[in-house]
């Protein structure tokens, strides 16, 4: 998917970023075509009969790669949404929030949830805030209407940043010769 080598690395080296991921489960913007986020059994204008492909999880995504603070809302959600964008841009370090919202013509329609009024009950009534879930069971299959949609900050972590850790590498020949002989007088 379009940017994911970047997400995974820049998370796994805890670049000082904010990622704010707006999901509504397809590429609503080109067409309605399936998405890395289109859950499975959802149809699409490149899936009529329905998505085959596992989605991606993403605060499980995030968290595993390395995020200092992952959560989820929808945009009817917009108290605790604001909150988790303050607590983000706070840290230091990669943190990403995912903010599922409607595309009433590229998913809703096709997928017979109906107008943006109708996707925005889905999720009032189909929602449930648990920060302690477990991440990798955050997935979401609209195709159990049982299932629910969990939300929440999941992650708030402090770890070192990529930034100050870029600083401190050899910036010559000599001064990485200088450290290399520095650790291997230390490992004797």
């Amino acid at each position: 998917a379009i940017g994911g080598n970047h997400f995974i690395h820049a998370a796994r080296r805890n670049v000082d970023i904010n990622v704010i991921c707006i999901n509504n489960f397809n590429y609503g913007m080109t067409g309605g075509q399936v998405g890395p986020t289109t859950p499975m059994g959802a149809r699409a204008t490149t899936a009529p009969f329905g998505n085959y492909e596992q989605p991606f999880n993403l605060p499980h995504l995030a968290a595993a790669t390395g995020a200092v603070f992952v959560a989820r809302w929808t945009s009817l959600h917009l108290r605790q949404l604001k909150q988790a964008m303050l607590r983000a841009m706070k840290k230091r370090g990669f943190t990403f929030i995912e903010v599922l919202a409607p595309c009433p013509v590229g998913f809703g329609r096709p997928n017979d949830i109906g107008d943006a009024m109708e996707e925005m009950t889905l999720y009032r009534e189909g929602c449930v805030v648990d920060p302690a879930a477990p991440l990798d069971s955050l997935d979401i299959d609209l195709r159990v209407k049982d299932r629910p949609i969990v939300l929440g900050n999941f992650v708030d972590v402090e770890r070192p940043v990529f930034d100050p850790l870029a600083m401190m590498r050899p910036t010559s020949e000599a001064e990485n010769n200088t450290a290399v002989a520095g650790k291997t007088q230390e490992g004797q």
